[in-house]
């Protein structure tokens, strides 16, 4: 029985190891907050670019407006590192 309660303690020590090694290579894949604000940057001037084409062009300037947002943004971030 001694030698089964060591076993498990030690799977157990094991087991947390395991997943700290997991949490920080995780944390390693994390995704880059740049790369998802150029992301809806491009996404976000597309579709400005498509309402500009149709005619709306009240709502295009709301669409604008907001991708400078997100563009000042992304210099901030990349200004912070």
């Amino acid at each position: 029985m001694k030698h089964i309660d060591k076993h498990f303690s030690t799977v157990n020590v094991l087991t947390l190891i395991q997943k700290k090694k997991l949490l920080f290579m995780f944390g390693l894949f994390k995704k880059d907050p740049i790369k998802k604000l150029e992301k809806n940057y491009l996404a976000l001037m597309e579709k400005a670019m498509e309402i500009q084409r149709s005619g709306d062009l009240k709502h295009y300037a709301k669409l604008i407006e907001e991708s400078e947002m997100i563009q000042m943004k992304i210099q901030e971030l990349r200004n912070g590192k």
